[in-house]
């Protein structure tokens, strides 16, 4: 077992130990365990009991769980708080704005075991009885449930993308000469899937139908079903699949037509003639001939969404797309200074053996110190002579000093000037109280945008995907101002951040904003997400010249100098 999961089954426990109402200092000590293990980079699994007593922040009690789970691959008190706990107070667990010791007096005081009772409480002001359950505390508890049922069956594109590939893969392997490719939202690397679609071209469709029914991974929905789509969900994600049959002849234009929006395929760009009309009655060999037929430049899938793409292709200014070798540096990243689980070393070096020229080590701020180990200025200057002595063992490499740097509630920055200038660029981000209204929220960002050390602005709405909105902001305000003092804007690749979203990215590159395609990684694997963020990018037109970590070395390194002297010279 992986360290991931081994530390998802001790923070499961700990969750429920608190439900339960453990002793506090029990609980403490599995969070401060939990706290270092996410830092460790030793396999979990390769260590004797006595090993793991002897790291840092494990003791014996936590080192025994451990080597327990090592050894019977589970946790006997984890599954005895499993059996005594209903299924329904397992899902209110995972909601957002409440925690354990909550859900422990709904259950026990009011006897609410799901969140659908949970929400008729509300609605009813029964909860409002409990202590501790004010206004603002029910609104937001209300609004996590809802948000949570609107996204039920939902996956993040990372996630989608594994399972149909994984699904692909089965298919071929089954069925050699079949033609078969995701399309749809999953195709266009939409950051949320509804329905994984698949368009299948076989020589037995009834054998593929079959096949798909006798998935263990699949459930088949056969009143959905039809003549020309097998439906399904997946057992456990209830995620919607469906399989869309045609012929090897047709593969390529019912590629295009599942693929693309309405919008991209009904929109008139021929003589009043749509890219649907022209291919009615025309046989078609490629995707590329559809838009040689409308006199057009191939479109790639991720733009087909019906919203400038069709307009720049007309007046031939359709972007070359950046790829992924037009990145020449990853930036926004995190070591075991503050909250990462590699050290500055090994995350620099693993950066060098990707390919990469450059790395941005930027972790929390002290503003973070409690729930990210975030640096006082002690630590940075610790840092920073780190940094410096690593860089002159590199050649054609280098580490640049960064900070995440908290944006404080009235939008200042968490360091005062001095400490700032010691930079060599800044990611300034919110992470704290998200409860603002649009105005306050919009405000507190363009301060910070306005700060002329602020080099990036990090992922802007604070979103996670399928797990909270994004605190509200006024994109259009804030993309100006970067765009007035010179601020890069982050794309960040998280797969559950996608921040700022794509549908913002062409009015930013409009206005001549560049943007910054960053991993927000706590950890070497985290690099591998720098795709996800180039899909982002794609999706909004963005290419490498305005991409800021698609610059080289030495011009990222000029880039850096000139704004922070520019920076020097505003204060004064």
């Amino acid at each position: 077992m992986d360290n991931k999961s081994i530390i998802k089954l001790l923070k499961t426990t700990a969750q429920l130990m608190e439900l339960h109402g453990e002793n506090e200092f029990k609980i403490k000590s599995y969070n401060n365990a939990i706290f270092n293990l996410e830092r460790e980079s030793i396999q979990l699994s390769n260590l004797s009991l006595e090993e793991l007593e002897k790291i840092d922040g494990v003791g014996k009690s936590i080192a025994a769980a451990i080597d327990e789970i090592n050894l019977e691959g589970h946790l006997a008190i984890l599954e005895k708080y499993l059996s005594e706990t209903p299924e329904g107070i397992l899902d209110l667990l995972s909601l957002k704005g409440i925690g354990a010791k909550k859900i422990h007096l709904i259950w026990k005081d009011l006897n609410i075991q799901n969140s659908a009772e949970l929400l008729k409480a509300i609605d009813s002001g029964e909860l409002a009885k409990l202590k501790g359950f004010g206004d603002k505390t029910l609104k937001n508890l209300k609004e996590a449930i809802l948000f949570r049922n609107s996204h039920q069956g939902k996956l993040l594109y990372a996630q989608a993308e594994k399972v149909a590939e994984g699904l692909i893969k089965k298919i071929q392997d089954e069925f050699k000469d079949v033609l078969i490719s995701t399309s749809g939202e999953l195709r266009r690397k939409v950051e949320v899937i509804e329905e994984i679609l698949l368009l299948c071209a076989p020589t037995d469709e009834g054998k593929v139908r079959a096949f798909l029914d006798n998935d263990e991974a699949l459930t088949t929905e056969e009143d959905k079903s039809s003549p020309f789509n097998w439906r399904g969900i997946l057992s456990q994600e209830n995620t919607a699949v469906r399989v869309r049959f045609t012929t090897k002849e047709d593969f390529q234009k019912q590629l295009f037509l599942t693929t693309s929006t309405p919008a991209h395929i009904h929109t008139p760009v021929k003589e009043d003639k749509s890219l649907s009309d022209l291919i009615k009655s025309t046989a078609i060999a490629s995707e590329e001939d559809i838009y040689k037929l409308a006199d057009l430049p191939y479109i790639a899938p991720e733009l087909r969404e019906g919203q400038f793409e069709l307009t720049l292709a007309a007046e031939n200014k359709l972007p070359k797309l950046i790829e992924m070798s037009d990145l020449k540096g990853i930036l926004h990243n995190h070591s075991t200074y503050s909250d990462g689980k590699h050290s500055l070393k090994e995350m620099a070096d693993y950066c060098q053996e990707l390919g990469y020229e450059y790395l941005g080590i930027t972790d929390h701020s002290k503003s973070s110190f409690y729930y990210a180990n975030g640096l006082y200025e002690k630590r940075v200057k610790e840092q920073q002579a780190e940094i410096d002595e690593l860089n002159k063992n590199y050649k054609n490499f280098k580490i640049f000093k960064g900070i995440e740097c908290d944006i404080l509630p009235d939008g200042s920055l968490d360091y005062d000037t001095e400490v700032l200038a010691s930079f060599d660029f800044i990611v300034a981000s919110i992470h704290s109280v998200l409860n603002m209204d649009t105005q306050k929220a919009t405000e507190r960002v363009l301060r910070a945008v306005e700060n002329p050390f602020t080099t990036i602005l990090g992922h802007m709405t604070g979103r996670l995907l399928l797990q909270r909105e994004g605190y509200p902001v006024d994109h259009k305000t804030i993309i100006d101002a970067c765009a007035k003092n010179k601020v890069v804007i982050e794309i960040n690749a998280n797969p559950k951040r996608l921040d700022i979203d794509w549908r913002w990215v062409h009015y930013a590159l409009e206005q001549g904003v560049m943007l910054s395609i960053n991993p927000d990684a706590h950890a070497k694997a985290g690099y591998h997400d720098m795709y996800y963020g180039l899909c982002v990018g794609r999706k909004g037109g963005l290419t490498k010249e305005m991409n800021l970590n698609s610059l080289s070395l030495n011009d990222l390194e000029s880039y850096f100098t000139t704004k922070k002297e520019k920076a020097l010279t505003q204060v004064g």
